[in-house]
């Protein structure tokens, strides 16, 4: 890595990459079913694309420099290396939907979502087209937004990084364990607010 962002300025790709989820989810909602939705949150942010994308870069890194590994693998071309992180990043996201999906079925006794009906499903919580499409987004996310959205949040003064870092950051996880909390208790989604296109 170029450099090591601290605390609070991954705290703010958090937050931003948590919004962007939140947009993708219903922009997808939108595209293919006709409607949009409040994704079982209260904020317009899904924390878990956040934590995802954060703990890829602290973890894997980006595909122009790949930590896993990273003794093996210097050789590669720059499409190799795009290539090797796009699986990498399938591999993730299919073995993290499976469990967050099993985990919501067994402790909250309802489908959080369900790929079923999608071909070459692989349990009801993931599948090859959109595992092969979130890597996609991740990778190049990784490779060519990543590192520019962090350098412009690491010359935001350090005061405001730590204040809207903090501050949204208690949002957020406030708003996911009281969401979380409500669709525990009721044993189904959280639902607050749905808004058919068109109408």
């Amino acid at each position: 890595m170029k450099k090591r962002y601290n605390f609070y300025e991954l705290n703010i790709m958090t937050v931003i990459v948590s919004f962007m989820g939140f947009q993708l989810e219903n922009g997808w909602l939108a595209l293919t079913c006709g409607y949009m939705d409040n994704r079982s949150m209260n904020l317009p942010f899904l924390l878990g694309y956040g934590l995802t994308i954060v703990g890829f870069y602290l973890v894997v890194g980006t595909p122009n420099n790949i930590k896993i590994g990273e003794s093996n693998h210097r050789h590669l071309t720059r499409s190799q290396s795009y290539i090797l992180y796009f699986l990498i990043a399938m591999v993730i996201v299919s073995l993290g939907e499976i469990m967050l999906g099993t985990f919501v079925e067994d402790e909250f006794g309802f489908h959080y979502w369900d790929y079923t009906r999608i071909p070459l499903h692989i349990t009801r919580y993931t599948s090859i087209p959109t595992s092969m499409m979130f890597a996609a987004v991740i990778t190049l996310f990784m490779g060519y937004c990543y590192e520019p959205l962090m350098e412009s949040i690491h010359h935001m003064p350090n005061r405001a990084v730590k204040v809207i870092g903090i501050i949204m950051m208690i949002l957020l996880i406030t708003d996911f364990l009281y969401c979380f909390k409500s669709m525990y208790v009721h044993q189904g989604p959280y639902e607050k607010w749905k808004q058919v296109i068109g109408t």
